[in-house]
């Protein structure tokens, strides 16, 4: 059985505030829970029906369905919840390619982003302070461990860019065709809020503004999703350097 102050303090970290307050954050299932077994995160503990983990037997606990469903945040929960602390800040290299985030608010998004980001092998993601919170549940789920391997900086975005001497690219409606512009195997790429794109004290520290064209006929779509726009991006900067 699980004590009422553990269940309390679990289901707390649903909200950021607590996450920041201990630096724990939750994964569940178990793909995702063993992506992170094998990455430098330390582990908590781990809740399970099943004991099914390679983990510190005095750190993992078997329990209910019952009681697992009362700490998940999941409609239809796994087989195990884990608790996790969170990372502390790293060095950002800005010597290969970086993405950038100018506050992305979607928990779905994020989460593509963070694994197109593992994917193409971007080491870096830094994200200004307005964007949602890497260890968010939602964010968690949709990066499928990619989390564990890209380092993951929150800062002044502002600030960041006007102290680098890389270059930075950004995306915009009226920006240089992707597909005919030369790109380079380093820089940092700047990917801007859902409803309005980049900020225009952001805008002002681009150095290339690249647009992904659009073919189709009608028109009438306004804009692409900005996980979608990325995925776009960085196959385009990474096919350059296969070809260099």
């Amino acid at each position: 059985m699980l004590s009422k102050n553990r269940i309390k303090l679990i289901k707390s970290l649903s909200q950021k505030k607590y996450r920041q307050q201990h630096g724990l954050f939750t994964v569940e299932g178990i793909k995702g829970i063993q992506e992170f077994l094998n990455s430098e995160f330390e582990l908590e503990s781990i809740y399970t029906t099943a004991d099914q983990f390679n983990a510190p037997q005095a750190l993992t606990f078997e329990i209910s369905s019952n009681d697992l469903k009362k700490i998940s945040s999941l409609k239809t929960p796994n087989t195990a919840l884990a608790v996790f602390k969170t990372s502390k800040p790293k060095t950002i290299h800005t010597d290969g390619l970086v993405v950038a985030l100018d506050d992305i608010r979607d928990p779905g998004n994020l989460g593509t982003i963070i694994r197109l980001c593992d994917w193409y092998g971007i080491k870096d993601l830094v994200c200004s302070e307005n964007t949602v919170d890497c260890y968010n549940s939602k964010v968690v789920q949709a990066t499928m461990g990619s989390l564990s391997r890209v380092n993951i900086s929150y800062l002044n975005l502002n600030l960041f860019l006007e102290e680098t001497s890389a270059e930075i690219f950004g995306t915009f409606m009226d920006g240089q065709n992707i597909y005919r512009t030369s790109l380079p195997t380093s820089g940092i790429i700047v990917m801007g809020n859902e409803a309005n794109g980049i900020s225009k004290a952001i805008t002002r520290k681009i150095n290339t503004k690249l647009t992904i064209p659009q073919f189709g006929d009608q028109r009438d779509t306004e804009s692409l999703n900005v996980a979608n726009a990325t995925a776009i991006v960085l196959s385009e900067f990474m096919r350059r350097t296969i070809e260099m």
